[in-house]
């Protein structure tokens, strides 16, 4: 199965004290399967990564293992052609311009979202894209 990949799914995976059933399938679902995500993707995960870091919640040493690990997936990167669409779905949703380019990526490719993001969850489900849930 495709899906578009959202950060806040992915980083569960690196963190010990963290579980969710979404994570957990979209980790099934990866496994197998591929995700395609905004170009932002790589740069949000890095940023959560060492934020925690510095709470000691993960060692740069996990990070790093973690991030080696993430690279073996199928994960496509997909860079938008119409920016507007990001901004106006960012207004229209009350997103951040962050969130509303993987909106757009779900709704572009007719993917299912995977999202532990509460009012990215609330513009797809309005917007009609499915949830991996």
């Amino acid at each position: 199965m495709r899906f578009v990949l959202d950060a806040s799914i992915a980083i569960t995976w690196a963190m010990r004290d963290e579980d969710h059933p979404s994570a957990d399938l979209a980790f099934l679902e990866l496994q197998s399967g591929s995700a395609l995500v905004p170009g932002i993707f790589w740069y949000e995960i890095r940023n959560i990564l060492v934020w925690n870091e510095r709470r000691g919640r993960i060692s740069p040493r996990d990070s790093t293992r973690f991030l080696r690990d993430l690279e073996q997936f199928s994960i496509d990167v997909d860079f938008p052609h119409n920016g507007t669409q990001i901004v106006e779905l960012a207004r229209a949703f009350k997103l951040s311009v962050y969130d509303a380019a993987y909106l757009a990526l779900a709704m572009n490719e007719q993917l299912p979202l995977a999202t532990l993001d509460k009012d990215l969850k609330a513009a797809a489900l309005a917007a009609g894209i499915p949830l991996m849930a």
